[in-house]
């Protein structure tokens, strides 16, 4: 068969660790090729080694049966092959057009023309439904909007081979069905398309065959409708997973935290971002806040957290009997909050630090690690290594590892390691899962019930409607800043969230109620 794609024994090692051990697989053209494999399992490795960005140590990669060597980005594109990545490569303070043409410019008379391009991206975005404003900054445009950018800079270079590293990690439902819809659009022309994922309902909605890394091995290549969802969790991790979040019934005991009256407008006052937000959480229970992105639920943590102040006059937030509302980070930490963040590089993670400095990037003024301002080495050694051990985070070189050279789900345990081994009674998590395999989800639901089980208050904000269902006490639904409707799990649907989320329907949601 003619192949668009062959990754032929590909291996790729950094120092003692091997990414990619002696992997081959093909795709065809005009195929969906998922490539699943447990976070750290070599899929990132292995795409970017295809796009230029690592190369391998040994093997072959073959395009429509030709021998070819890439050796960066600019190779990838001669050869027509495109990657969205997992967090995208944009430039946030130039438009949207800027970024699409960025390193393909058209240039007259030694000045940049746009006119040729916008023509030939409107054209592009009309072609596909693909629709965003040209003339918006990056910053300005949700993650969704985002996406369709990058997808865009494929397109707009022609691109017959796209790769997706994680392409729903951040997107609503709704946005998940229409990028489907446009990936199946590029098969009708032929396009072959890659898709990194963890999500094994998408890849049973979307996939022609699977290829299934574990541990920087190949394990097997399957085809995908011949294939139950069981079967490809057990390739994945080689063990049975747990669908299902074991738990026993809650006993919600004392209210640990309440928000009170909580508003916020944008910064040109045009809009409010949070109106009358109200609510408790008691110890014993886990409190899911449900919605779809962009309805204040990144506010509402960011200002609990302390990551943003809130100018607002009458809002309130109590912790511990303890009004917390104008205190510090670290105040509202030592109060008894500790977060496990949306968004793990940006704010869990210092990437250039090693972790080890990591584990304690909140706690390193302590007496128990330091004296008189100098830090006690030996001690946090032990310290990051008993964690390592007690939440298995891998990484190549251990407490010395660097957090960007580790693989998210890893950098996930870390966090989570991190927060839950210190002093606390109140864990906020928002998007605990994203981006993670069953194997790690698995661990990450586990750990939230714990928590819960020790007698601490959970608040986890959430987009997955599973996971909201599978590990709520009690579910708060977000709807354009307000809290529409408090559920109880046993009593609800996923059909009906859904429809308090996209506003079709609404409670009355008093102080009393909750």
């Amino acid at each position: 068969m003619n192949y668009a794609i062959e990754m032929l024994n590909i291996t790729k090692t950094f120092g003692p660790l091997v990414a990619n051990d002696n992997i081959s697989f093909q795709v065809q053209p005009g195929e969906i090729h998922a490539i699943l494999g447990e976070n750290g399992a070599g899929k990132s490795t292995l795409m970017s080694i295809l796009f230029g960005l690592y190369t391998a140590d040994r093997g072959t990669i073959k395009i429509n049966g030709e021998e070819v060597k890439i050796a960066n980005p600019n190779d990838a594109n001669r050869y027509k092959i495109g990657m969205v990545h997992q967090h995208f490569k944009l430039v946030e303070v130039f438009t949207v057009l800027d970024n699409i043409v960025l390193g393909n410019e058209t240039i007259e008379r030694g000045l940049i023309n746009n006119e040729v391009p916008r023509k030939k991206i409107q054209e592009l975005c009309d072609k596909y439904a693909l629709h965003v404003d040209l003339n918006a900054l990056i910053k300005d445009i949700s993650v969704g909007m985002q996406q369709r950018v990058e997808i865009m800079k494929m397109l707009y270079r022609d691109a017959n081979i796209l790769i997706f590293d994680e392409p729903t990690a951040v997107l609503t439902p709704q946005e998940i069905e229409g990028l489907f819809k446009v990936i199946k659009e590029f098969t009708k022309e032929g396009k072959s398309i890659i898709i990194i994922t963890h999500k094994l309902n998408e890849i049973k909605a979307i996939a022609d065959r699977c290829t299934v890394l574990r541990k920087g091995k190949h394990i097997a290549t399957v085809n995908v409708k011949e294939t139950s969802v069981e079967k490809l969790a057990e390739l994945m991790v080689g063990r049975d997973v747990i669908f299902e979040v074991e738990k026993k019934m809650a006993e919600p005991k004392e209210i640990v935290f309440s928000v009170k009256n909580l508003n916020l407008y944008n910064k040109d006052r045009t809009k409010k971002l949070l109106d009358q937000v109200h609510f408790d959480v008691r110890a014993g229970e886990i409190v899911v806040i449900a919605g779809i992105e962009g309805n204040g639920q990144t506010q509402l943590v960011k200002l609990i957290t302390g990551l943003e102040i809130n100018q607002e006059h009458g809002s309130q937030f109590i912790l511990n009997e303890k009004d917390i509302t104008h205190a510090s980070i670290r105040e509202r930490f030592e109060a008894g909050m500790a977060h496990i963040p949306e968004d793990r590089q940006k704010y869990g993670l210092i990437l250039d630090y090693t972790l080890a400095e990591n584990m304690i990037s909140n706690e390193f003024y302590m007496a128990k690690f330091q004296k008189h301002g100098l830090l006690k080495f030996d001690v946090i050694s032990n310290y990051t290594n008993e964690l390592i051990e007690r939440y298995d985070i891998r990484s190549s070189l251990g407490e010395k590892t660097k957090a960007r050279a580790m693989s998210g789900g890893n950098q996930q345990k870390a966090i989570i390691a991190r927060e839950t081994s210190r002093a606390h009674n109140l864990l906020i998590a928002s998007q605990p899962t994203r981006g993670l395999d069953v194997g790690a989800i698995e661990y990450v639901h586990k750990t939230i019930v714990a928590e819960r089980d020790r007698n601490n208050a959970i608040l986890v904000i959430s987009l997955e409607l599973d996971e909201v269902m599978s590990i709520s006490d009690r579910i708060l639904v977000m709807y354009e800043g307000r809290i529409v409707a408090d559920l109880d799990p046993k009593n609800t649907t996923i059909e009906e969230i859904g429809l308090y989320m996209s506003g079709s329907k609404h409670m009355e949601v008093t102080n009393n109620e909750i």
